[in-house]
């Protein structure tokens, strides 16, 4: 069906403030228009990519009946890892590498690379999401493996509206197994002006597996047991004319934990100490005294001018981030004169971003070329909480009010500035050829730090003082290219073939900061330690080949790409330190996604995805496979549905495969599979979930790659974290 759509405005390399004409799932198709593949707006028919478009109406499909955003992804783009069911989206990759992530196109990626990009804003307040697989070119670091762009909501019609919505959700395993939601927004839309103010408020209670036992607290990384969350989202804009417009959005979000029951080690710590997962159980009487969960707070501004300067579009955008991200108390073992002693303290970690795009768009007949320059500034802060021990050890871990405040990272500053051009030509009728070059000059400033183990030692009182490892400035600049062939047969039928790189950035924070002391009398001297002076930043580049075909005919609708991307470094971790290495290893990824679907006139769809997928390093000549704590699995989803009257009925199953190493860990394969049903009346809509529809007891893949990650912990059971249970969502939607 062909689309008509009308521009009102545009976010520079973010978000475009247009709706299609026709609001059913199964009318969104090739003639989308995204921003996300070229920071412009740009039909996906003359994209030389793999583009995935999720539609706000698939995205209340699935969060109305409880499915959380990172399964929600992993569900919905193919190229995409099963998320895990807490607060990190650590390791979720895009065909195995890692994936910027925006909302708006402002970056939630930072240099220092904590993986909460996706802890970052409530589905209520999100139009659609915006997908490019593999790695890109046109955006900076850390877009190897792909590009999410979250666009916000916008009002739809004109005049006053609104939207309701009331949830709960339950699994009816436990008296704390219930969650409860609520959100509202109001919005106003004019000739020229328009508004919408969107506040959702969740609270989470007990999480429990199939075998009805409560999932242990996710102490790594923090998970949403008894978790709180509000998302205050604002967004308006003002048309001067057609020309100039000009558009903003300010966002406060708070997700935090908010009950008294988690993690029990045992007195004394004991569980942890001797080794004995016996001891671990869930207990009432938790407390800390510092926050754990994500505060954030983001503003932008942009301006839109279309034919001028010369004939030419000009997108500015200014924004602003601050975010504080606090971490669960976390066992450790601190040496000390009488021998080493176990303690719990956890981190700070606090991140001040500004940047400011801009972009010039000019096309003739067979050539368009788009050209700009991006400006970002980051500061960050970590600092960590130790906990008095006695109050620690008498309670088991679950009273933790802070004795010393230390450093936990070197701070750090860095200034980014990069120039880009991107060209599109058509050479035939049919066939466009598309190139660019990125060049980013990439400048870190770390400050003196003393390590934290000794930061440690020195307030324990084993120890005076302590020397700094040296910080310093480390300047690096990288070049990234990319050239593309687009075949269109037509508006329903593409192919293409593409080059791209993509850079990945080592994480200065756990890249340095980490020495070997030796105590002298009662100081602490340095003896070695990886410093900026003498092992500068390196930028990773990933190469990345892909081939793709798309069609859009009738009901049918389909995609599938093949790719390999090759680096000639890996980012692996220390197992004992935790600090971030840089491997001269070659690694690849190769594989296929595709997505098929097919919808029938009488109101039945039916369709599947997936990810085949294999990644391998190169050790000494000899391919072998890549840890499971970096791997992604292969995964498939397949799903059938019918909308008939005013039902609407959905089920769908996620197949993730077994995957192993040459080390023999392993990634087990499951099946899950959830159920959805929706009702419209005159006064509203309900949305009926049952995720997990079999009750399937699993281990959740961030589980398993924790119990890799924290080995020499020598305590599996402490990371064992099970998948939820069969659950059951009830939500009511009131618009107007």
């Amino acid at each position: 069906m062909k689309k008509q759509y009308a521009f009102i405005g545009l976010l520079a390399s973010g978000i475009v403030f247009s709706q299609t004409a026709n609001d059913s799932i199964a009318s969104k198709g090739i003639d989308d228009v995204v921003i996300v593949a070229s920071r412009k707006p740009t039909k996906i028919s003359d994209i030389p990519g793999t583009v995935w478009v999720v539609q706000k109406e698939k995205i209340q499909e699935q969060a109305k009946s409880g499915v959380p955003i990172k399964e929600m992804l992993s569900i919905l783009i193919p190229s995409m890892d099963i998320g895990p069911q807490g607060r990190t989206n650590y390791g979720q990759n895009m065909r195995g590498r890692s994936a910027l992530v925006m909302i708006d196109g402002v970056s939630l990626n930072s240099i220092r690379s904590i993986s909460r990009q996706l802890d970052a804003i409530d589905p209520f307040n999100i139009e659609r999401i915006e997908v490019l697989s593999g790695a890109s070119s046109i955006y900076g670091g850390n877009a190897t493996g792909g590009i999410i762009n979250i666009i916000t909501k916008i009002p739809s019609k004109k005049g006053i509206s609104g939207e309701t919505e009331l949830g709960v959700r339950t699994g009816f395993m436990g008296k704390d197994d219930h969650d409860f939601r609520a959100a509202q927004a109001i919005a106003a839309k004019g000739e020229q002006f328009f508004g919408r103010l969107g506040v959702a408020y969740q609270q989470n209670g007990g999480v429990y597996g199939a075998d009805e036992q409560q999932v242990l607290t996710d102490i790594t990384q923090t998970d949403l047991q008894y978790n709180q969350s509000i998302d205050v989202l604002a967004t308006g804009g003002y048309k001067f004319n057609n020309k100039h417009k000009i558009t903003a959005s300010l966002q406060y979000y708070n997700s935090k934990f908010n009950g008294d029951r988690s993690l029990y080690l045992g007195q004394n710590l004991s569980a942890f100490t001797t080794k004995n997962a016996g001891l671990l159980k869930m207990r009432d009487g938790f407390s800390s005294d510092k926050n754990i969960g994500t505060e954030r707070f983001m503003g932008t501004v942009a301006y839109n001018g279309n034919n001028i300067l010369g004939g030419q579009d000009l997108y500015v955008q200014f924004a602003t981030r601050g975010e504080k991200l606090g971490f669960y108390p976390f066992p450790g073992n601190v040496a000390l004169p009488g021998g080493s002693m176990a303690y719990m303290s956890s981190s700070q970690q606090d991140t001040y971003y500004s940047g400011l795009k801009a972009l010039l768009s000019k096309s003739w007949r067979s050539l368009n070329v788009t050209y700009g320059v991006d400006v970002d500034l980051e500061k960050f802060e970590g600092n960590q909480s130790v906990y008095d021990i006695s109050k620690t050890m008498s309670s088991g871990g679950l009273v933790n009010e802070t004795k010393y405040s230390l450093g936990r990272y070197p701070t750090n500053h860095s200034q980014s500035y990069a120039g880009y051009v991107q060209a599109k030509y058509d050479l035939l009728p049919k066939l466009q050829v598309n190139a660019g070059i990125r060049y980013q000059n990439i400048n870190v400033k770390v400050d003196d730090f003393v390590g934290s183990v000794q930061q440690t030692q020195v307030a324990m009182g084993y120890g005076n003082s302590a020397s700094a490892i040296p910080g310093g400035e480390s300047f690096y600049n990288v070049t990234l290219a990319n050239a593309g062939l687009l075949y269109k047969f037509n508006e329903q039928h593409q192919a293409w073939g593409t080059f791209s790189q993509g850079v990945s950035l080592a994480d200065p924070s756990k890249y340095y900061g980490i020495g070997v002391y030796k105590l002298t009398g009662t100081h602490w001297d340095v003896t070695s330690s990886i410093n900026v002076k003498e092992q500068p930043l390196q930028a990773i580049k990933t190469n990345q080949f892909e081939v793709g075909y798309r069609i859009n005919k009738g009901g049918l609708r389909g995609q599938i790409a093949g790719f390999l991307s090759t680096s000639d470094k890996t980012i692996t971790v220390d197992r004992k330190t935790f600090q971030i290495l840089v491997n001269d290893l070659k690694l690849r990824n190769m594989g296929i996604e595709a997505e098929i679907s097919y919808s029938m006139s009488n109101g039945v769809y039916f369709g599947a995805s997936g990810l085949l997928i294999k990644s391998e390093v190169d050790n000494k000549g000899e391919w072998q496979k890549q840890e499971i704590y970096n791997a992604s699995p292969s995964k498939l989803v397949t799903y059938i549905g019918y909308n008939v009257k005013s039902w609407s009925f959905r089920f769908q199953s996620l197949q993730n495969f077994k995957l192993t190493d040459d080390l023999k860990n392993e990634i087990d394969g499951y099946n899950t599979s959830d159920l959805m049903v929706g009702y419209r009346f005159d006064w509203g809509k309900f949305n009926l979930g049952v995720q997990n529809i079999f009750n399937t007891d699993y281990q959740t893949i961030w589980s398993k790659r924790s119990q890799v990650l924290y080995s020499t912990y020598g305590l599996p059971e402490l990371f064992s974290y099970k998948g939820r249970g069969r659950t059951f969502n009830l939500s009511y939607t009131f618009d107007f």
